[in-house]
């Protein structure tokens, strides 16, 4: 059986929006696997890109996010846009310890924690219109829930 699940959390880029997000998209992937390892996973890189929404995609004002998480039985897709000031050179911002706030004691780790703790990362970003990260987690064959019982 093929398994297909959808949902869209939309929310503004508060610091304290993060820990939401983090929660939701963690229970939302339950329904596909209960790889704890996985979740967590997950998790960790979905509070690493909205933390860097929160941060640097509205500087001084507060916008939107939107993530959008795609299910089934060999994979989870997770998106998340801002509509931000996007990011001047994408592939520089990939680079571990880089940061556009070093006064602001950022690590510059973000982009290399979402690489490290997912199987795919893809960043597009347009100046002044935002940006976007989708992120996929392979589902390993042999710990995957039973879907429907």
């Amino acid at each position: 059986m093929k398994y297909n699940n959808e949902m869209t959390l939309k929310f503004k880029s508060l610091s304290e929006n993060e820990a939401f997000a983090r929660a939701c998209v963690g229970s939302f992937c339950l329904a596909v696997t209960n790889d704890l390892e996985v979740i967590n996973d997950i998790k960790t890189a979905v509070s690493e890109a909205v933390t860097n929404c929160v941060v640097h995609a509205y500087p001084n004002v507060i916008g939107e996010i939107i993530i959008n998480v795609k299910l089934d039985d060999e994979q989870i897709i997770v998106s998340i846009s801002d509509f931000g000031i996007g990011i001047d050179n994408v592939e520089e911002a990939k680079e571990p310890f880089y940061t556009s706030k070093p006064d602001a004691e950022r690590s510059g780790m973000g982009f290399t924690v979402m690489e490290t703790f997912m199987d795919s990362m893809i960043v597009t970003s347009k100046k002044m219109q935002g940006t976007q990260v989708v992120l996929s987690k392979k589902l390993s064959e042999v710990k995957q829930a039973v879907v429907g019982g």
